[in-house]
């Protein structure tokens, strides 16, 4: 998230981890035997009042409650800096009991993480939604547990596209004719188009699908430079931005963030988002619409997903206690209350059940009904924390009016290919 995925996430909404988490130790409380479970997690939440804070330390506190003799000790980080801390942890030889993160491939090529069906009971492994289990696996294991989702949708401003007299798009060139329609009418982005280093790996993966392509191909194997996806950026390259019609800021400088909140300002036109931007724009009173991605010849049939992982660490032994909480952390209830409080989508199907029929959630349906048909990062790989980098870092370089980006994406593809055969 990633669902920022920002994912983006991140969706983006941004998590970390607890500065407490640093003294695990082993886990026992004084000379009682009491087990301690210490848990990092990510903030989801975009300001103190709803900090993923105080809804683990809620989640903790009924859980003690019920269980004499545990206690769970939560410490939350933004998402900027929760994959490092944890690193950090397990580095210094503290690794927590638990981590709700964005990566965990390179922890159980380690060998350091619990396997799923070593935790949680098998009614809560059923109840996961199958694409997302099975995106938790390394080599057919499954480590990564999913903990939040998001799919991404095309936001529009209907105010700027009544203006224009326009219609949502479900083509590649109609979405162009459209921005032209836009900047002609003086919008400020008339698509914006986030490649920036936040979470251009997102904004990448829904273009790549979108044009018959992806990072990988259907065997796994990375297929960055394939013709597929050298058209995608081409025609990103000649038909939005040598146009000027993805506003003022170079796509390789602007961040996802940056393009969410001009949308909530009123000056985008169209652009890709995740269920968090609703709030957004709703706070700041712009009239928007959601429908699919356009592909190259249609609404794009894949939508991109993005799944957030909850992890646990072998280190302090305390799979029993781990396993039950996690039982606790997956129930239909649990899992609704928290995909609510942030715009997520669960990842169980009972609780998906619940959100699609249920008039509260009414405004997620349009994202639920994206998930099943969603592609999510090939997280399963130990080498996509370097691929994802190196597209964060590259990927804006394609699309400048004198960029090629054969060549971009073929210097991806040489670094996914050794990062891929490195044991």
């Amino acid at each position: 998230m990633a669902v920022q995925r920002g994912r983006t996430g991140t969706v983006a909404a941004v998590s970390a981890l607890g500065l407490t988490a640093a003294l695990a130790g082993c886990g026992l409380t004084g000379d009682s035997g009491d087990v301690t479970l210490k848990l990092v997690a990510a903030d989801y939440g975009d300001s103190s009042a709803n900090s993923s804070q105080k809804y683990w330390d809620s989640l903790a506190k009924e859980y003690e409650a019920k269980h004499e003799g545990v206690r769970v000790d939560v410490s939350v980080y933004s998402w900027s800096d929760v994959d490092r801390k944890v690193k950090e942890l397990v580095e210094a030889g503290d690794a927590p009991d638990m981590a709700q993160i964005g990566a965990y491939a390179d922890y159980a090529d380690a060998g350091q993480l619990y396997k799923a069906d070593d935790l949680v009971s098998i009614p809560v492994q059923a109840d996961w939604i199958s694409q997302l289990s099975n995106a938790g696996e390394v080599k057919g294991v499954q480590y990564g547990m999913p903990f939040a989702a998001s799919t991404r949708l095309l936001f529009y401003n209907k105010t700027l596209f009544t203006q224009a007299g326009l219609t949502p798009p479900t083509t590649w060139d109609e979405l162009a004719q459209d921005a032209q329609a836009l900047k002609s009418e003086g919008v400020k982005y008339p698509y914006a188009l986030p490649l920036g280093p936040e979470e251009a790996q997102a904004e990448t993966m829904q273009w790549l699908l979108g044009g018959g392509g992806g990072y990988t191909d259907t065997l796994g194997t990375y297929s960055i430079d394939s013709t597929e996806n050298t058209d995608t950026f081409t025609w990103l390259r000649d038909n939005l931005v040598a146009k000027k019609l993805t506003g003022p800021v170079a796509p390789g400088k602007l961040d996802r963030a940056d393009a969410f909140a001009a949308f909530a300002k009123g000056q985008v036109g169209m652009l890709n988002g995740h269920p968090s931007l609703m709030g957004m724009a709703e706070d700041k009173g712009v009239k928007f619409g959601m429908v699919p991605m356009p592909g190259e010849n249609g609404q794009n049939k894949i939508s991109m997903g993005v799944a957030d992982w909850m992890t646990a660490f072998k280190q302090n032994g305390h799979a029993e206690q781990i396993g039950d909480f996690l039982d606790f952390v997956y129930s239909e209830k649990n899992v609704l209350a928290f995909s609510r409080k942030y715009d997520l989508l669960p990842v169980t199907e009972s609780a998906s059940e619940v959100m699609s029929t249920d008039k509260r959630d009414a405004d997620l349906k349009p994202f639920l009904d994206e998930l099943p048909l969603s592609e999510t990062y090939p997280v399963g790989e130990t080498s996509w924390a370097q691929v994802s980098a190196a597209v964060k870092k590259r990927i804006g370089a394609a699309v400048t009016p004198t960029g090629n980006p054969a060549a971009v994406l073929s210097q991806l593809q040489a670094t996914a290919t050794s990062a891929q055969n490195t044991p």
